[in-house]
């Protein structure tokens, strides 16, 4: 499924939701959002987590200094801080740039 207003995937959408905590969060409803650099799907495109199957209901670019307590909190976490903290340990060396633009994956859980 390719939508024509959005680049090409940069990845695959199993790969979307990768991290044992992250999956438990979203099959439990308390994630429906991923961020990445890159596109993973589309926009009613479909994945399974679990045996659970979700859908992609929006795509959007966000600067990281745009991103808010409830942005952070759709992304499973309860603060931005938090996300923040998060996102700099899983990337050494990393520095929380407000003007990096990455792709928001908002989904759904459908069963």
């Amino acid at each position: 499924m390719r939508n024509r207003s959005f680049p090409e995937k940069t990845c695959s959408i199993d790969r979307l939701v990768r991290r044992s905590r992250h999956i438990q969060a979203a099959v439990a409803g308390r994630k429906t959002q991923q961020r990445r650099a890159g596109v993973y799907g589309y926009p009613g495109e479909r994945f399974q987590l679990e045996g659970v199957e979700f859908e992609i209901t929006d795509l959007r670019q966000q600067p990281l200094g745009e991103m808010t307590d409830a942005d952070a909190q759709a992304e499973g976490y309860e603060s931005l801080e938090a996300y923040r903290a998060f996102i700099l340990g899983i990337h050494p060396g990393m520095s929380w740039n407000e003007e990096s633009v990455t792709w928001v994956h908002t989904f759904r859980r459908i069963s």
